[in-house]
């Protein structure tokens, strides 16, 4: 079990990550690759990553173990701000710093030559890890980038919703029900015992599309308090990408074919930031029945990501949707 404990400073600072964090999901990306569960969502993701991987992971494989702990300085606190801004930190880190999170790495067995010498070696290995890194993003997570920005956004905007309804109380209890809010504390499932006390930082919640079933945090408590948990949005669509995505493509534009016209104009420019099926009605002058048709349309042509909160579903403009409507594409 991880307990979180909050002061009231705490809950007056807590924050949604703005974006998706790319070496978050990238290392968790990861450990989806190796795992065998969720066929149904991540089974063709798997084999197409699988079929682009043509280069070296041995070194990921030594730093991310199948389960249990991984070197926090993998995952470092700038990669909120990008892909490039978390690699400068992640080759600027201090070889102090990378011997005691790969000591910790090592603790409970015997430490193998591989991990030693890369422990050992002051950080020269460092590019070694830093190439691998890069490639494997390339064939695992930047061609799904698009759809991995869609689901977090939908994620955000449900969670905004929760905390414009009731504060950060309301956010709180908003989350997946691995997380449990019981103030002053946040408990999530967890393969060890853990206490974090935030002692006034406050907390960055990080939605991620291939975390599962639990949540992670940093091992160092030192560290800036981030909790990465599993949106929500992930368990109605896979990503799609890669020579096996042409299909799903030539679907959606056929789809979009039928979004010629005001209505559904007028329709998705009224979804804003986000729009539960009644509230696209009342703003866009539809019936319930004419806009959760509309919405149903736009989300299998890939322009509207639809989440349920509660008794409720809130729909969300995609990327791909927001690039159409800056277009002006579907007006006519």
């Amino acid at each position: 079990m991880l307990r979180i404990h909050f002061t009231g400073v705490d809950l007056a600072r807590v924050r949604m990550a703005g974006r998706p964090d790319a070496l978050w999901e990238t290392i968790l990306s990861f450990h989806r690759l190796r795992d065998r569960r969720d066929a149904r969502l991540f089974g063709e993701w798997r084999t197409e990553t699988r079929s682009r991987l043509n280069s070296e992971t041995r070194t990921l494989g030594m730093l991310i173990p199948s389960r249990g702990y991984f070197p926090d300085f993998l995952t470092p606190v700038e990669g909120q701000y990008g892909w490039d801004v978390g690699l400068d930190a992640l080759r600027g880190i201090r070889p102090e710093r990378m011997r005691r999170e790969l000591q910790l790495l090592g603790a409970g067995a015997p430490m193998t030559p591989r991990l030693r010498e890369f422990m050992d070696d002051g950080g020269k290995q460092l590019p070694r890890l830093m190439g691998e890194l890069r490639a494997y993003h390339r064939a695992a997570v930047e061609p799904y980038w698009t759809h991995i920005q869609a689901q977090i956004e939908a994620e955000r905007a449900a969670r905004g919703r929760a905390l414009l309804d009731g504060g950060a109380d309301e956010l709180l209890s908003s989350l997946p029900p691995m997380l449990r809010w019981r103030a002053p504390v946040l408990e999530c499932d967890y393969p060890v015992d853990r206490d974090v006390r935030l002692r006034g930082r406050g907390l960055l919640l990080q939605p991620s599309f291939f975390c599962r079933r639990t949540a992670v945090t940093l091992h160092d408590p030192e560290l800036p308090p981030v909790l990465v948990y599993p949106a929500a949005a992930q368990l109605a669509s896979a990503p799609a990408g890669g020579e096996s995505a042409r299909p799903v493509e030539e679907q959606r534009q056929r789809t979009l074919g039928k979004l010629v016209g005001h209505t559904r104009s007028v329709v998705l420019r009224a979804i804003g930031d986000g729009a539960t099926t009644s509230e696209l009605a009342r703003r866009a002058g539809v019936s319930l029945a004419s806009a959760s048709q509309h919405a149903c349309v736009m989300r299998e042509a890939g322009l509207v990501t639809t989440l349920r909160r509660g008794n409720a579903v809130l729909h969300t403009v995609t990327p791909l949707g927001a690039a159409l409507l800056k277009g002006g594409a579907v007006a006519s």
